[in-house]
């Protein structure tokens, strides 16, 4: 994963670009109305069910508005509520509040989605020593959000992008010339390049994995779009040569059957591309 010095900068190009593409030249509704020395409240109001996230996230684009905001945590990232809860209040000049509020709103409403899906995963996982991760399938421009959620619903972060893992899917080893291939001349590109990345490489059936296991400097094998039968036996052949993950399809009905095939993860693109935004409010008191 990529250092938490490159993830903050990522989290800093999301507000500055969201308050830019939403404020422009100026939030004319509240300069046409309200005196710029106007004060006011508002509470942060829960209408749902499920884990809340991103309240740090609104901690840091209200400071990016105006630093002179001050607010009144009730509930942390993480925390289950329910209708009707509070989970903070802001007050200060109210023409900072307004020029806050969409973007608080859209982050933590969809932040909020994807940790409570995940949290859902997360305990189907319990106890299988199974690992829920995300993937690529993420909102293009607000990706290191969708992985700040998973990460607060409990699950784990795959790869950033394609610059800090390599993962050779299938059309990387066909292009390349087939798997044996593929890997060697990732590896001699690693070495030329003096770059220190994590190798996952993906299986379509099980004389693909007899093929990798043939080979050396594999991190993870992707089992990709196994059935039960023959992920457990891509399990026991692998044993403890690399790590395995299971993806493609698996559905919250599936998943803990994948996990008691003994992958040490789970990868789903649904964290992420496939949630309904958790309903909450901002009110002004």
């Amino acid at each position: 994963m990529i250092s938490e010095k490159l993830f903050h900068k990522e989290i800093d190009l999301i507000i500055a670009n969201a308050i830019r593409e939403d404020i422009g030249e100026g939030d004319h509704s509240s300069l046409a109305c309200i005196s710029e020395d106007a004060r006011g409240s508002a509470k942060l109001l829960v209408k749902d069910t499920g884990v809340i996230a991103g309240i740090d996230f609104a901690k840091q684009v209200f400071n990016f508005v105006d630093p002179g905001l001050k607010l009144d945590i009730k509930m942390e990232d993480g925390d289950a509520v329910k209708y009707g809860d509070v989970c903070f209040y802001v007050s200060g000049l109210s023409q900072s509040i307004l020029k806050s509020e969409r973007l608080v709103l859209n982050g933590m409403q969809r932040m909020s989605a994807i940790a409570t899906k995940t949290n859902e995963y997360v305990k189907l996982l319990d106890g299988s020593g199974t690992k829920i991760l995300d993937t690529r399938k993420t909102t293009p421009g607000i990706r290191a959000l969708e992985k700040w959620a998973v990460k607060i619903g409990g699950g784990e972060n795959h790869r950033f992008g394609l610059y800090d893992m390599i993962m050779l899917k299938d059309n990387h080893i066909d292009f390349c010339g087939g798997i044996t291939k593929a890997i060697e001349t990732t590896r001699a590109y690693l070495k030329s390049h003096k770059l220190n990345l994590k190798i996952i490489i993906e299986v379509r059936n099980l004389s693909e994995v007899e093929e990798v296991l043939k080979t050396e400097g594999v991190y993870r094998i992707l089992i990709d779009n196994f059935n039960y039968e023959d992920t457990r036996r891509a399990v026991t052949l692998i044993g403890d040569k690399c790590l395995t993950e299971s993806s493609g399809g698996i559905t919250l009905d599936t998943l803990r059957k994948y996990a008691d095939c003994g992958v040490d993860y789970i990868s789903s693109g649904a964290l992420t591309h496939s949630v309904h935004n958790m309903d909450l409010s901002l009110k002004a008191i």
